[in-house]
């Protein structure tokens, strides 16, 4: 093709102008399984960039190997939504110069629409792409090697960078349709190898549960629902994906069922859960900014009613058409919630990173009803304590939590702790979950923090929620 943009990785890096200290960006839709963040900073590396700054959508285990490309000083700053595994750890330990800044997946889509966060040159994985850079998470080729379905998270990315490079597995011809990402805002096109694993996917936070107590939580959250007067025809729901999140989908399927309701739209992260009531007529429309699995991916591709949405368009608190905005319920996960509603979903309970703000402040704040569900104790470590280690979402976000033991209900929602209270739910004070956690573990010890902020939470309005310090061991 005349104007073709395929170049080796080598190449499209020397035509970015990219120089040292600049930014470049990364999206997480292969998570356990891309390979484009290692691949392309070990180029970096050899070409001999540093004092680079990476922000990607998220991190997780599969980017150790950022840890010896922070030691030789090519990466010194990071933003992120989460971090996990061996980097996570090291950064926890102090690893990074700079502090890292977390983002919700919102935060991070209106911090790169407004130049808050501004990105030099971003590299994007697709499953396809043209030689003009029309990119997507699927591919309708006979040599599709991988598939991410939604590229929600990398949309801002093409848009704003001021150097766009589509890294992809399979070229296909001349225009590949349709795009997620537009030849109008790519410079250079790299093929290599693989872009991602897909089986992996959906490797970390997404789990399926047999745990008896998960599938408490989940039937205890499903009343929550039904009673709580959102429960209507029309409505419009996201879950987590935690093992009791995804449980709660069962029950409330049987309920819409016996009912004869259907939901307007699932919305952001969507499963193989979802994609069954959509395809069962119990969901009109997807809305997916993350596709969580192969069969969400698969849908993507087939079903015109299962929408792929950019991270602004699901979730910026700065835009008003966000599809957050017109949520009914959400399900959450946490890792801590306090006696004042806050929630943690970011730092264990040993102080190191291991988690990701995703859409918890997002859709906490913007949902008609958010709930969260967390085991009272998770082994000998507490999930309802007096004050989180790590704030992530504001309490005035948070309208339930749920747990084994009993649901609080926040005092600014009295309406909720009224409908649920005549539908016989076991209505507590949050401060007595705290309480009867104490009783059961006693008072953990303090967290051997130092001095060094390692971290810096955002709100998705740009301010800083809170900081978090280094672990000294």
């Amino acid at each position: 093709m005349r104007n073709s943009k395929l170049v080796t990785l080598e190449e499209a890096i020397k035509r970015s102008g990219l120089q040292n200290g600049m930014t470049i960006s990364f999206h997480h839709h292969f998570r356990g399984g891309d390979k484009v963040v290692n691949m392309v900073v070990d180029k970096l590396a050899e070409m001999g960039f540093k004092d680079l700054k990476l922000a990607a959508s998220s991190l997780s285990d599969v980017h150790a190997p950022l840890i010896d490309h922070i030691k030789n000083g090519v990466i010194t700053g990071i933003s992120t939504s989460g971090l996990r595994g061996a980097l996570a750890d090291a950064i926890s330990h102090g690893l990074l110069k700079e502090p890292v800044v977390f983002r919700s997946h919102g935060g991070r889509g209106s911090a790169i629409a407004n130049g808050e966060l501004k990105i030099d040159v971003a590299f994007l994985g697709a499953s396809s792409a043209d030689e003009l850079g029309n990119a997507c998470g699927y591919s309708r080729s006979e040599n599709a090697k991988s598939i991410c379905g939604s590229l929600g998270y990398a949309l801002p990315d093409a848009r704003y960078a001021k150097h766009v490079v589509v890294i992809t597995d399979d070229l296909v011809e001349y225009p590949n349709m349709p795009m997620s990402i537009s030849a109008a805002d790519v410079e250079s096109v790299v093929v290599v190898d693989s872009v991602g694993d897909s089986s992996k996917i959906a490797a970390g936070a997404i789990r399926d549960s047999k745990n008896p107590r998960d599938i408490l939580l989940a039937k205890q959250a499903a009343k929550v629902i039904i009673n709580s007067g959102l429960f209507v025809d029309g409505f419009s729901i996201q879950t987590g994906t935690g093992g009791a999140s995804l449980a709660a989908v069962k029950y409330i399927r049987e309920e819409m069922i016996n009912r004869g309701i259907k939901a307007s739209f699932a919305l952001g992260g969507i499963t193989a859960h979802m994609v069954k009531l959509h395809e069962e007529g119990l969901i009109g429309k997807l809305i997916d900014v993350q596709s969580f699995d192969k069969v969400a991916a698969e849908s993507i591709k087939n079903d015109p009613t299962h929408q792929e949405v950019s991270a602004v368009e699901y979730a910026s608190g700065q835009h008003l058409g966000s599809a957050t905005h017109a949520l009914d319920i959400v399900i959450l996960s946490a890792l801590e919630v306090d006696t004042d509603f806050n929630v943690n979903v970011l730092v264990g309970s040993d102080g190191i990173i291991r988690g990701a703000i995703g859409g918890h402040q997002d859709t906490a704040a913007d949902s008609a009803l958010s709930i969260i569900v967390c085991p009272l104790l998770r082994g000998r470590i507490p999930c309802v304590v007096p004050h989180v280690t790590t704030l992530i979402t504001p309490g005035k976000s948070v309208d339930v939590v749920v747990t084994e033991y009993g649901i609080a209900v926040n005092p600014g929602r009295p309406e909720i702790a009224e409908k649920l209270k005549a539908a016989g739910l076991n209505i507590v004070d949050i401060k007595d979950l705290a309480a009867k956690a104490s009783s059961i573990i006693g008072k953990p010890d303090a967290l051997p923090f130092g001095d060094k902020v390692v971290g810096i939470v955002m709100n998705r309005d740009g301010s800083v929620l809170d900081k978090i310090y280094n672990i000294v061991e």
